[in-house]
């Protein structure tokens, strides 16, 4: 909602001092430039994205405007769900986790809290870090090589669509310049016509550079950087339920792997301690 309202502010700033200097915003709506413009950065990030980045640019841009999903009750969700399964391991053994790590879609843990549940990365990230430690296929010390190795490639991911997205923004002034100089063509071929036909088509070409800078700097970079920060918060969620999991390994008393990993995260989505033990209590109770 935050990228919108950022949106609209760019949108109604640039227009609204427009018209206060005496300009008409029709003057800035020429179809043959948001045609050159937008056809050819379309054209240039199809060209240098695979279909998987595509794929994640678009899921990437969609989550931007929604805003991050990994708030605070994303973590309170995290901690209720890992502590579950820690208490469990304590209780009965590794082995119990068999039922909620093969089938995690139908785990009454993992069912009570549908933030995680619909997070289908961090579920598959819980079962392919706990599940090696309950068929003791790999041990304590050679958990955090296979953690980070998936972190690395978490962030590698993310990167992708980053990129393209920047690489666009920087293109824009130049196609905005094509756009121009593509418009200044046009008005070379009507010359010798009416001082106002060429004044309008003079005007048209400048509006492409106008359209290239303003889609770069006032839309398409502020948007790299928000997925930047976004991916940030991911690689947080991430390290945070990899220190949890290394916390199982380790066998680290439950209550104590959701504290140090409360104590790890930034302080505007971290719960209080009496939250944390609040909430852990009520499990307790619960059980």
């Amino acid at each position: 909602m935050l990228v919108i309202i950022g949106f609209i502010i760019v949108i109604g700033c640039v227009l609204g001092g427009f018209t206060m200097a005496g300009g008409h915003v029709g003057a800035l709506i020429h179809l043959s430039e948001i045609v050159t413009i937008g056809g050819a950065s379309l054209g240039a990030l199809i060209v240098m994205s695979p279909k998987k980045v595509l794929i994640d640019l678009a899921k990437g841009v969609l989550q931007s405007i929604k805003g991050s999903p990994f708030s605070r009750r994303a973590y309170e969700e995290l901690f209720s769900a890992m502590y579950e399964l820690a208490r469990l391991a304590r209780r009965d053994g590794m082995l119990a986790l068999e039922a909620h790590l093969s089938d995690p879609h139908h785990s009454s843990i993992f069912s009570k809290y549908p933030t995680l549940a619909r997070n289908h990365h961090a579920v598959q990230f819980i079962c392919g870090g706990l599940g090696p430690l309950m068929d003791g296929s790999v041990t304590a010390e050679q958990l955090p090589a296979l953690l980070n190795v998936e972190l690395r490639t978490l962030e590698e991911e993310h990167h992708g669509p980053v990129g393209v997205l920047s690489k666009t923004a920087d293109a824009l002034p130049g196609f905005g310049i094509v756009a121009a100089v593509l418009g200044i063509v046009v008005t070379m071929g009507a010359i010798d016509g009416p001082v106002e036909e060429i004044g309008h088509k003079v005007g048209a070409a400048l509006v492409g550079t106008f359209l290239g800078i303003l889609l770069s700097y006032g839309f398409f970079a502020p948007l790299v950087v928000k997925m930047e920060f976004i991916g940030q918060a991911e690689a947080t969620y991430f390290r945070t339920l990899a220190a949890i999991i290394q916390g199982f390994a380790d066998q680290t008393p439950p209550k104590l792997t959701i504290e140090m990993a409360r104590r790890g995260l930034p302080t505007d989505i971290r719960p209080t301690q009496q939250e944390t033990e609040a909430m852990l209590k009520a499990l307790d109770t619960a059980a």
